[in-house]
């Protein structure tokens, strides 16, 4: 039994994780802002709960203390904020204080969770671990990943083993929340209440399901290179052919309209105007739409080849989402 410890736990992929590494009989340390909240999330005795952030360093070492192991899901993943400097100081501050911790503690191994966003879009063919970025950022999120990315070097060289993971758009049962945004869209589509098609719908994405990402966090551990990254993706579909995957499996072939690129940048601004006005958080910002004039093709035979690494296939995984849904209205 590894004594573990993982921020982010009570999000989205984090949950599942944590309770993945219980079930195999390991003791999880968990760091979360709400005790109570993580206490309802995980009763079990071997989930030890610390009380703190990822800006508070002494209650980082208590909670790393006699852990072997680190996965740092935690993140700022926010559309907007009304202070940017929001995004850096977690993602980027609260990165370094996890690592500078795990460094002091004598961890064998952190897992750090990113995004494959940080790599850009499809600009060139198919985007690998090693394309040379040539897209800024489109949002803060993606920036401040990337720039903890690169802060974490500095502890590979001062002996710390870190591998570096970079998710796709994730989806899958759990959590309703900005991090599983294709399961929320899936519902609306089940329901009847989604018609919009993004610009012509020939964009393509890509969409991993959350048990082959929770594993990749593991496999990471086990078998990942020191100072290498794996890209955690899936199916590379277009907007077209992820909805006629919505009809099959839903048996409901909604008439959707085209919703032009130019239309949502409009709604975006004034979106960001009534934003920076008065304070409440956009549903879509400028920058977010410019990432639909982009396919975002990604490869993951590296994780593939090197960690044993498997694709549930979307359509598959749709399904597997959709039995969920009607479990839990």
């Amino acid at each position: 039994m590894a004594k573990i410890f993982i921020t982010g736990a009570t999000g989205f992929v984090g949950e599942q994780l944590a309770k993945k590494l219980v079930k195999q009989g390991n003791e999880v340390h968990l760091l979360a802002r709400s005790v109570s909240k993580a206490k309802k999330m995980f009763p079990d005795e071997q989930f030890k709960i610390f009380e703190g952030d990822l800006l508070e360093p002494t209650k980082i070492q208590k909670a790393i203390e006699n852990c072997s192991e680190v996965y740092h899901l935690a993140a700022y993943a926010k559309v907007w904020d009304k202070d940017p400097q929001a995004f850096y100081k977690m993602n980027v501050e609260g990165t370094l204080h996890i690592l500078e911790k795990a460094l002091e503690a004598g961890i064998e191994r952190v897992v750090l969770t990113s995004t494959a966003g940080v790599l850009g879009p499809a600009v060139n063919g198919i985007v690998t671990e090693n394309t040379p970025q040539t897209v800024p950022h489109s949002t803060e999120y993606e920036r401040t990943k990337a720039i903890s990315e690169q802060e974490s070097l500095k502890y590979l060289d001062k002996g710390l083993e870190i591998v570096t993971l970079n998710p796709t758009r994730i989806y899958g049962g759990g959590q309703r929340s900005e991090s599983n945004a294709v399961t929320k869209l899936l519902e609306r589509y089940h329901q009847g209440k989604w018609r919009i098609m993004p610009g012509d719908g020939k964009r393509i994405g890509n969409y991993v399901f959350v048990e082959d990402v929770v594993q990749g966090h593991i496999l990471a551990m086990q078998k990942g290179r020191n100072g290498e990254r794996y890209i955690l993706g899936g199916d590379n579909v277009s907007y077209q052919e992820l909805f006629d995957m919505f009809g099959e499996i839903t048996g409901k072939h909604l008439r959707l309209f085209n919703l032009p690129i130019g239309v949502m940048m409009t709604f975006a601004r004034l979106q960001l105007f009534i934003a920076n006005t008065f304070g409440k958080a956009p549903l879509i910002t400028p920058n977010f739409v410019k990432k639909y004039l982009y396919d975002w093709k990604v490869s993951s035979e590296k994780a593939q080849k090197e960690l044993g690494y498997q694709i549930t296939p979307l359509k598959q995984g749709l399904s597997k989402t959709l039995e969920w849904l009607k479990g839990n209205p």
